[in-house]
């Protein structure tokens, strides 16, 4: 465990000269900032237009930072041209809310309503309107959303192989939801219940990261989140969740960030495995980024230390 320990310290407790150089090779691999959003049916990653749209990024920054979108959901699908969210979260036990909204911002359109790209949602007839709520474009509405409205403002774009979840959800069925606006909000697993529960619900949450990275399970030794994907058998389902590193003398803890759990439609091949027999999280293969210098261990093992704050304490690993 002695490399883990080293490493940890080295970027959380060097000598300014290795920091200076480390920043230097983070800058220099991305400038942007980049956004994780983890969903029902998987993970896919936002590069933001820091430059480009400045207000708008920091709007939704300001958003994402404060963890309101976290037990968010998708609440509006048009397939094959919008899926839109930021405008609700389902609190239990009160059900359906609306979140909070700061004061709406300047339009700052520019960069086109390609596929992959991602804008903000106003009010119609009034351009300078947007607060919470964004979309993807699932289609080019570069024709459509370029030319109304003052044009809405993209702010950041789908990287990667992203579009894929995205397309998951583009394909799902859309129900009204009774006594509100939302009459195209995407669900799954109705079965014959006539009851709307958070497990229907396609939700979400977003932490920034450091990199982007399409690897199920990620450390980042600059923040302390160990994102993970993890499967509990049918007891318990799998989820995507994150944990913050919150002690690393003597021994490595992370503790279980609970509002960043969502259900997962279904397992993914390379996920953690909690052991209830044991109270065991096996991570079969974690991606570590210690300010862009990336590398893997493999079997890593975290022992539930204490059950009531959900801390976990590294057990084991191979290098």
């Amino acid at each position: 465990m002695d490399g883990l320990h080293k490493a940890v310290r080295t970027v959380l407790f060097g000598t300014a000269q290795c920091l200076v150089l480390l920043l230097a090779m983070s800058v220099s691999a991305h400038a942007n900032t980049i956004v994780r959003v983890s969903t029902t049916f998987g993970d896919f990653s936002l590069e933001l237009f820091d430059t480009t749209a400045p207000a708008t990024v920091q709007n939704f920054l300001n958003y994402v930072n404060r963890g309101v979108y976290n037990g968010s959901y998708f609440h509006r699908l048009e397939r094959n041209f919008v899926l839109q969210g930021g405008g609700f979260r389902h609190d239990t036990p009160g059900g359906i809310a609306a979140i909070p909204t700061d004061p709406a911002i300047v339009n700052e359109f520019g960069a086109s309503n390609v596929r992959g790209t991602v804008a903000m949602a106003k009010v119609g007839g009034n351009p300078n309107s947007a607060t919470s709520q964004w979309f993807v474009n699932l289609g080019d509405n570069s024709a459509n959303l370029d030319a109304q409205n003052g044009g809405f403002t993209v702010f950041g774009r789908v990287l990667g192989d992203g579009m894929i979840v995205l397309d998951r959800i583009n394909a799902l069925e859309v129900y009204s939801l009774t006594g509100t606006q939302q009459n195209q909000l995407p669900l799954y697993n109705i079965g014959s219940s006539s009851s709307l529960t958070a497990a229907n619900l396609v939700s979400m949450n977003m932490e920034v990261v450091q990199r982007y990275s399409s690897a199920l399970n990620v450390f980042e030794a600059n923040s302390g989140l160990l994102a993970l994907t993890v499967n509990g058998g049918e007891a318990i389902g799998s989820y995507s969740l994150n944990l913050s590193l919150i002690e690393e003398q003597p021994s490595i803890k992370f503790r279980l960030n609970p509002d960043s759990m969502v259900l997962l439609a279904f397992a993914s091949i390379g996920s953690a495995n909690f052991l209830n027999s044991n109270n065991e999280l096996h991570i079969p293969s974690l991606e570590l980024n210690m300010n862009g210098a990336v590398s893997l261990i493999r079997n890593v093992v975290l022992q539930l230390s204490d059950a009531d704050s959900w801390t976990f304490t590294l057990k084991s690993y191979d290098q």
